[in-house]
């Protein structure tokens, strides 16, 4: 479980995230992460999250949002709201690092998905900064901090996630590794 100053540092992309606030800090009410986005382009696909709400507050660089059918390109001072229910992403499409302020709330297992994203990453198994399909698919049916893809008809993701994640889960993998995050989902 992440603490207050923790850092963590994906070894793939460069990126690091440093954490504000913690679950265990705001008794679950957000997680604010200080992120150092080097890597560019879309790392994880357009998505939605049915439970949380994101802020991104810019303090150096850019960053790309995109959000309900538009892009935004975010500069310092600049902030976003991302309400639970609506298709977005965001990422670093510029030559310098983006440097943000994220804040997910309520915090459900966010720090967990982080702490599987830079652990998977440091053992070879995110090639360029992206999981395979069936370790998204475990993701997005274990975790906590439901999201479904924006892209892809949600009865076609209900097929996957109740018929290839459960194989996944068979196979080994996971939503949240223990020995990432001390706990297993």
């Amino acid at each position: 479980m992440p603490i207050k100053g923790q850092k963590l540092e994906n070894p793939a992309t460069g990126d690091v995230y440093e954490f504000i606030e913690t679950a265990a800090d705001t008794a679950g009410k957000q997680v604010k992460v200080r992120i150092t986005l080097k890597s560019k382009g879309a790392l994880v696909p357009n998505h939605i999250h049915t439970f949380q709400h994101e802020k991104f507050e810019v303090l150096s660089g850019h960053l790309t949002v995109f959000s309900e059918g538009r892009k935004y390109v975010l500069t310092p001072g600049e902030a976003i709201d991302l309400p639970k229910g609506k298709a977005h992403n965001h990422y670093n499409e510029h030559h310098t690092p983006a440097v943000y302020i994220q804040t997910v709330s309520p915090a459900l297992d966010f720090e967990h998905l982080l702490e599987t994203i830079v652990g998977l990453s440091s053992e070879g198994k995110m090639p360029n900064g992206k999981a395979g399909l069936m370790q998204e698919l475990v993701l997005l049916r274990y975790i906590d901090s439901k999201s479904v893809l924006a892209d892809i008809p949600l009865g076609v993701q209900k097929i996957l996630l109740n018929t290839i994640a459960p194989l996944g889960r068979l196979l080994g993998y996971r939503a949240v590794y223990k020995k990432y995050s001390g706990i297993e989902k």
